[in-house]
């Protein structure tokens, strides 16, 4: 981690200056609706260089490239398929990345080599201001060290990346709270990638049946789906129906979906939703994540979500979380 804090610019005024920091080759942080990103100008190969060395994120993992405006994509790869065209026009802006050809335009190392890319335009108004600001595509990974917690409050990208960034923009707690959900349409029959902020019932409903299958062994296919990923510096194990912590003067801490444990000594408590709203409990899951990993706990035991709908990649982030520590 990189000593002392980068500027921090109130999202809606800092666009001029951030679109600067991005065409002269530098990082930029910026709030999306999922989690904060980590951008560069995807044209420029250094600067894309620029992000694997700030997060410490190995070259074979591939980035995510974002744009204003959906109609950018034709202009910058070209035709697309007919299934890749129907799911940017239904949920674009949106938490979908779509997984089209590579351009000559952008340089293998934003895909990390791959003939293909991974592409979104983001459904917060200031990130898209700021894209189009700079009149470049901009490349842009999760702010965060790799393999960690993802940023959802700015505080978060300062702490964790600090002077590695040239500027951050600071637009308040992200509404989605979870990385956008992948998707290759090139075949006969969309793949997910990698589970997301968009239900894969979302999909289904929109182009029928798709075909699941997150997850990555070797190189990664599309950014965020290697087996273990998104974990706090404290381990993490997933535990349904654990309700008291044992009683062996161990410091833990509890993510708890809707109830806080009744018995236990638990060190610090966290609840994703009293209510039980699965949407609720995606926006608040790394933030409470960070807190329990701040809380000085030398375990963290998450429980389980509903695993339908966006509980589904709740459930896969702590799956992948729990598999850095096992």
């Amino acid at each position: 981690m990189t000593n002392g804090s980068p500027p921090v610019l109130p999202a809606e005024s800092g666009i001029a200056e951030a679109a600067a920091v991005l065409r002269a080759g530098g990082l930029v942080a910026f709030p999306t609706e999922t989690v904060y990103g980590l951008g560069a100008n995807a044209l420029d190969a250094e600067a894309a260089a620029r992000i694997f060395e700030a997060k410490a994120r190995p070259t074979f993992d591939p980035l995510i490239t974002h744009l204003a405006d959906a109609a950018d994509l034709t202009e910058l790869v070209g035709p697309v398929p007919p299934a890749v065209a129907a799911l940017a026009e239904r949920f674009w802006p949106g938490p979908l990345t779509l997984i089209v050809d590579r351009p000559a335009a952008i340089p293998p190392i934003v895909t990390s080599g791959l003939d293909t890319m991974a592409v979104r335009v983001p459904d917060e108004p200031s990130a898209r201001a700021l894209i189009a600001a700079a009149g470049v595509p901009v490349a842009a990974p999760s702010a965060n060290r790799f393999g960690q917690l993802s940023p959802t409050r700015a505080e978060h990208v300062v702490a964790g990346l600090g002077y590695a960034v040239d500027v951050v923009l600071d637009g308040g707690p992200t509404r989605c709270g979870i990385e956008s959900t992948i998707v290759d349409a090139r075949g006969d029959r969309p793949v997910v990638l990698r589970l997301g902020a968009l239900p894969v019932e979302a999909l289904v409903e929109a182009v029928g049946p798709v075909i699941v299958r997150p997850g990555s062994s070797g190189q990664p296919v599309a950014p965020g789906t290697l087996a273990a990923h998104y974990a706090p510096r404290t381990p993490l194990r997933v535990a349904a129906d654990v309700e008291s912590a044992p009683g062996d003067g161990v410091r833990r801490g509890r993510l708890a979906f809707r109830e806080r444990p009744t018995a236990g000594e638990w060190a610090a408590v966290e609840v994703l939703s009293p209510e039980g709203d699965l949407t609720v409990a995606a926006a608040r899951l790394f933030d409470a994540l960070h807190r329990l990993d701040a809380a000085g706990v030398t375990e963290i035991v998450a429980e389980p979500v509903p695993d339908v709908g966006v509980g589904r990649a709740i459930n896969d982030r702590l799956r992948r979380a729990a598999a850095t520590w096992h």
